[in-house]
C-alpha cells in the first residue's frame, strides 16, 4: 500500500514535463483516486479509519496556515520604482529571506517577486529569478514553522514553536550569506556590464516605495497567533475534530479576502488557482503517505544513521518530490529507530531533546534543499509563472538544474551540512 504514494509523488515530478495537457486536465483525478485507493484498504482490509480521520486533521491543519497566508498576502500591494544596483539587490533578497519566516515563503514570494522583477527590468536575467527561488522561496523560511512547510508539518507533530530557531540560526546564516554573495558576484558583473549611462542612471535615479493594503497585516497577525495556540485544542467528536487554529486561521483569511481592495487582487493577479492545485495535491499526499509513515516508524525502508545522511537523505528527495511529506518520512525514520511514535507528541518532543542533531538535519535537508528543482517547493512554480507572465526569461526544468542547482546550490548545501552536522553521529 506504499505503492500509491510512489505513483502520485512520480506523477508531480513527471507528467507535468511529459504529458502536461493531461495532467492539468486530470491531476486532480489522479490525487484524489489514489488516495481513495488508500482510504479504501484501511476501511476494508484494516477496517480502521483511525488513521485516515487523523490525517485529515492533520490536512485541515496544513492547509489552513498555507491558504491563509496566500489569501491574505493577496490582498497586500508592494510596489517600486527605480532601479537597483547589486548591494540593494542582496538588502533585498536578505530582508525577503527574513520575511519569509514571518509570513511565511509563499507569502515573502507572492509579495516581494514582483517588486523584486520591477527593480530589476532594465538588467533582469534568469540568475535574478533563481535566486530569488534559492534564498526567499526556500532556504531563507527556515527558522520558523510558519516559514516552511515541512516545518509546520513538524510543529504539528509535537516539535517547539521556536526549537528550529533556536538550532538553526548558525547553519541558516552561513547558507543564506553563501548564497547572497554568489548572487552579487554575478550580479556585480551584470551590472558592470551594462552601458555607462545605465548604471549612473541607476545609481541616481530616485526610488519609491509604495504599500497598499497594509491593514491586513493584522490578519496576519492573528494567522501567527494562531499558530501559537495549543495543539490540543479541538472541536469535534472523538473521532474527527478541527483543530482551533485552523478555524480562526480560515476566519482570518476569510474576512482578509472580503475586505481586501479589487485594485489591489488586480495588481497582484490575484487568483485562487495555485491555491487549489496545492489543496487538490495535498490531499492525495496527506492520504496516500500513511502506510509509509507506518513503515518508516517501524525502522525498516531507510537504510541513514549519522545526522549528515538524514540531512542528505531528506535534501536529494526533497528537491525532486515534496518536501513536507519527505520531512515527515525521515522525521518517521528517524524516531522509529528508537522505537518512538512521531503521532505522540510527547514523544516527539522528547526526541527533538534528545536527539536533536538527527532532528535539525531532517529540519534543514527538508527545507534547504527544496529549491533544488522547480517542483521541491510549492512557490517555486509560482515564482516561475509570474515571471513567464512577465516576460522574464526563466530556465527550463533542466537548466533550472544544470545551469544552477548542481553547480551552485548544491556545493553550498554540502559545505554547510558537512560544517554543522558532519561532526555529529
Amino acid at each position: 500500500m506504499v505503492l500509491p504514494f510512489c505513483v502520485l509523488l512520480l506523477c508531480i515530478a513527471l507528467l507535468p514535463l511529459l504529458a502536461g495537457r493531461f495532467w492539468e486536465r486530470h491531476f486532480k483525478k489522479v490525487s484524489l483516486g489514489l488516495g481513495l485507493c488508500t482510504t479504501a484498504w484501511y476501511a476494508l482490509a484494516r477496517r480502521d479509519l483511525g488513521p485516515v480521520l487523523l490525517t485529515l486533521e492533520e490536512y485541515l491543519g496544513f492547509m489552513a496556515l498555507i491558504g491563509s497566508l496566500f489569501v491574505i498576502c493577496g490582498g497586500i500591494n508592494l510596489r517600486v520604482k527605480g532601479g537597483s544596483t547589486p548591494w540593494k539587490n542582496v538588502l533585498f533578497l536578505l530582508a525577503g529571506a527574513l520575511l519569509g519566516n514571518v509570513v511565511g515563503t509563499i507569502g515573502a514570494s507572492m509579495l516581494l517577486i514582483r517588486p523584486w522583477i520591477s527593480m530589476n527590468k532594465y538588467r533582469i536575467t534568469s540568475y535574478h529569478i533563481v535566486f530569488f527561488i534559492f534564498i526567499i522561496s526556500n532556504v531563507g523560511g527556515s527558522l520558523t514553522p510558519v516559514g516552511n512547510a515541512p516545518l509546520y508539518m513538524g510543529f504539528l507533530r509535537g516539535v517547539g514553536f521556536w526549537w528550529v530557531l533556536q538550532h538553526a540560526w548558525p547553519a541558516w546564516l552561513a547558507a543564506v550569506g553563501l548564497l547572497a554573495g554568489l548572487f552579487w558576484v554575478l550580479d556585480a558583473r551584470n551590472f558592470h556590464r551594462a552601458p555607462r549611462r545605465l548604471q549612473e542612471q541607476v545609481a541616481h535615479e530616485h526610488e519609491e516605495w509604495k504599500v497598499r493594503g497594509l491593514i491586513h497585516l493584522v490578519w496576519l497577525g492573528v494567522v501567527l497567533g494562531a499558530t501559537l495556540l495549543p495543539r490540543d485544542l479541538k472541536i469535534g467528536v472523538e473521532a474527527f475534530a478541527v483543530p482551533v487554529s485552523a478555524l480562526v486561521m480560515a476566519a482570518a483569511a476569510l474576512v482578509s479576502y472580503k475586505t481586501a481592495l479589487p485594485p489591489v487582487h488586480e495588481a497582484n493577479d490575484f487568483s485562487f488557482g495555485p491555491l487549489k492545485e496545492v489543496g487538490w495535491l495535498f490531499a492525495g499526499i496527506f492520504l496516500t503517505m500513511r502506510p509509509a509513515l507506518e513503515m518508516l516508524q517501524e525502522g525498516r525502508a531507510l537504510v541513514v544513521s549519522t545526522p549528515l545522511q538524514f540531512y542528505f537523505g531528506s535534501g536529494v528527495l526533497s528537491a525532486f518530490l515534496d518536501n513536507a511529506p519527505t520531512y515527515l518520512a525521515f522525521l518517521t525514520a528517524a524516531m522509529g529507530r528508537q522505537h518512538a511514535s512521531v503521532d505522540d507528541a510527547r514523544q516527539v518532543a522528547q526526541y527533538a531533546a534528545g536527539q536533536g542533531a538527527h532532528v535539525l538535519a531532517v529540519s534543514l535537508g527538508s527545507s534547504f534543499f527544496g529549491a533544488g528543482s522547480y517542483i521541491g517547493n510549492a512557490p517555486n512554480f509560482m515564482v516561475k509563472a509570474v515571471a513567464d507572465k512577465a516576460h522574464v526569461h526563466t530556465p527550463s526544468f533542466t537548466g533550472y538544474l544544470v545551469r544552477y542547482s548542481l553547480p551552485i546550490l548544491l556545493p553550498v548545501l554540502a559545505f554547510v551540512g558537512w560544517v554543522f552536522l558532519g561532526r555529529e553521529h
